[in-house]
């Protein structure tokens, strides 16, 4: 074919508080890998739910091979022959994968008949799933490769990806790119979203720049360099993390040989898990998703209390294995979970509502941010007070949102994801804890979300980020320490090692301690 696959001429789609897409034109050509650029709540996500007929525009046409199409649905969309991968996941919990993805597909089959086609497609991709496995027991990163293989069972002509890696570990990006050059080759076109700008250049052949949901220019990834494509992509120059050594303090978290049974029974048992976390550093946890971290997270949360023989939890120096996560906030503890919609946020709860959830303070403790304290008097929610405090968290984090009563929902990943991160520094913890901080974040807010992380430390406060992105470890992180199969390897300081060495460290070749890690020393196996 030489015309266009997909051509998107003079698009529109207006919201009451935000215009999401004005006066788009978009080509995409067969076996073409496109990438959308621009920062959260540019409209990339908006375009392609139109494309996938999720989302209807208020003008503008779409051309699908060379004729004018009406997309009223994703049912529509798939009949032409679109798939997509949303940034949100469309799963069902309580099933299994191969019930989920038995209800996405058009040609109707059953989970056990679609069984064999589930393992053998996921083997083939790189993306390994169970299918008899339930959804609501997966890891972020496990959930992606459901939505990833889901899609590539139904033999799209035309694949959109909304941030298809960012919860991937590089081992499974590698794997992937090779199948998308794979389905480009065989003629497949390609919509990619990322904000991984090196992902980018490796994969892609075009992009077109979203800026306030205008197309503000295209380029040739592979002939940019990351610094020019963001800065096209942001409109200035690309922020950078200011990092400075500094000598650690007293021991505010402590971890003394968890042996911790996963409620799952698919999950990763802990074991023999020991860490030791210090005021005025970052300790970065890196490793493959499903090997504990959500069980580790649970422990330390305190979602999942532990009895005196599953090993001991020690915050600001008072035992708290049998506290609850409450409990826990009250002594100094944040904590930003790795699923934002759900569990970081309530989707239909405004923003107030939402900094309210874990932004009042107990009495005795004053955060950072004066409106913090007065959210509650003698047991009365203070609405000006929560308000006050969701316009501070907006405004320090540049959340791009229609104002304090706009429903979490309604957000870009992105921005939500900087409203959780922020609502939880504001409260000044002791000790912070976050899983996959910069998930589904621009370059530039994920700048943002990293100085203030490193900005918290400065202030003393003990930081344990857990992430799948090596490259934000080694900007973050003063140690670093890899979770495989439910052990937890010696922390060590981040310039004695290398990303290579933690990817070998991934895959459990490292010897480990039962004694709580306050050296920094490391003995590889």
């Amino acid at each position: 074919m030489t015309e266009p696959r997909l051509q998107m001429l003079g698009i529109s789609k207006i919201y009451p508080s935000v215009v999401a897409n004005a006066d788009v034109n978009l080509s995409v050509m067969p076996g073409e890998i496109h990438a959308v650029l621009g920062e959260n709540g540019a409209g990339k996500s908006t375009l392609m739910k139109i494309i996938y007929g999720v989302v209807k525009p208020d003008a503008g046409q779409i051309m699908w091979e060379g004729r004018q199409v009406h997309i009223h649905s994703p049912h529509d969309a798939r009949k032409l022959g679109i798939g997509m991968v949303f940034q949100h996941f469309a799963l069902f919990e309580t099933l299994t994968v191969a019930e989920n993805i038995a209800l996405a597909l058009d040609d109707k089959q059953s989970p056990a008949a679609l069984a064999p086609r589930i393992r053998a497609v996921s083997e083939q991709y790189g993306l390994p799933l169970d299918p008899e496995r339930l959804v609501h027991s997966m890891s972020v990163g496990e959930r992606q490769r459901v939505e990833i293989v889901r899609c590539l069972l139904q033999s799209p002509k035309l694949l959109i990806m909304d941030e298809p890696t960012s919860v991937l570990t590089p081992d499974a990006v590698l794997k992937l790119f090779e199948s998308l050059r794979r389905l480009a080759a065989e003629g497949v076109s390609i919509l990619y979203i990322s904000h991984k700008l090196d992902e980018i250049q490796s994969l892609c052949d075009k992009a077109t720049v979203l800026r306030g949901g205008r197309v503000s220019g295209t380029a040739l990834p592979k002939q940019e360099s990351a610094k020019s494509l963001a800065e096209l992509m942001i409109g200035r120059e690309l922020p950078v993390c200011v990092h400075q050594p500094r000598e650690p303090g007293e021991v505010l978290l402590s971890l003394d040989g968890l042996c911790v049974k996963s409620d799952d029974p698919f999950g990763t048992r802990l074991k023999e898990v020991s860490l030791s976390l210090r005021s005025g550093e970052i300790v970065g946890i890196a490793g493959i998703s499903g090997n504990g971290q959500q069980e580790l997270l649970k422990a330390i949360s305190g979602e999942r209390t532990l009895s005196v023989r599953e090993g001991t939890i020690r915050l600001c120096g008072q035992d708290v294995g049998a506290l609850d996560a409450a409990q826990r906030r009250q002594l100094g503890l944040g904590f930003v979970p790795e699923e934002r919609l759900g569990r970081g946020a309530v989707p239909d709860l405004s923003l107030a509502d939402n900094a309210l959830l874990t932004g009042y303070v107990p009495a005795g403790r004053q955060g950072r941010d004066a409106t913090a304290g007065a959210m509650l008097r003698k047991g009365l929610i203070q609405r000006g007070a929560v308000r006050a405090f969701a316009e501070r968290v907006i405004e320090r984090f540049k959340v791009k949102c229609g104002g304090t009563a706009s429903a979490a929902a309604s957000l870009s990943g992105g921005n939500l994801q900087k409203f959780i991160v922020g609502r939880e520094i504001l409260l000044a913890p002791r000790v912070m804890v976050f899983a996959q901080p910069t998930w589904g974040v621009d370059i530039g807010a994920a700048m943002l979300i990293r100085q203030a992380i490193i900005d918290m430390r400065d202030q003393g406060v003990a930081v344990l980020v857990l992430s799948e992105e090596l490259d934000e470890l080694f900007m973050l992180g003063d140690r670093l320490a890899v979770l495989a199969d439910g052990r937890l390897s010696r922390a060590v300081p981040a310039q004695a090692t290398s990303i290579n060495q933690i990817g070998v460290w991934m895959s459990g070749d490292f010897d480990y301690s039962t004694q709580p890690q306050g050296a920094p020393e490391y003995v590889q196996a």
